[in-house]
């Protein structure tokens, strides 16, 4: 089974920025398209950021002009730059494939965005 580490969340001011990774195997990160999801409390899970193999993306509007989504393929990553951070951001954020059948889903990274 795939094996998906997110990593990089924290609690950061309205205006702030974080760094997110998605570690996984090698081969999975480079040749799969991939995906940033999160859930906030009392929603449903949702797709915020995709990119595929070749490395085109695409955003939610709800974040769009502010995340970026890229991949550092030496080091078997996905990354989400997160900028202009807003509450409306806050939730558990879990990277996986950026469409069906996903792999096993991995713990997430708690993002909190507070004042």
């Amino acid at each position: 089974q795939v094996q998906l580490v997110e990593s990089g969340g924290g609690l950061v001011q309205p205006g702030g920025s974080l760094r997110l990774s998605c570690t996984a195997s090698g081969v999975i990160a480079r040749i799969y398209t991939m995906g940033w999801y999160r859930q906030a409390p009392g929603n449903r899970r949702e797709l915020v950021a995709v990119i595929t193999s070749s490395g085109s993306t695409n955003y939610a509007d709800s974040v769009k002009g502010r995340f970026t989504i890229f991949r550092e393929n030496a080091k078997n990553t996905v990354v989400l730059q997160m900028n202009s951070l807003k509450s409306e951001d806050t939730g558990v954020y879990h990277c996986n494939r950026g469409l069906t059948p996903y792999f096993t889903w991995g713990q997430g990274t708690q993002v909190t965005v507070s004042s």
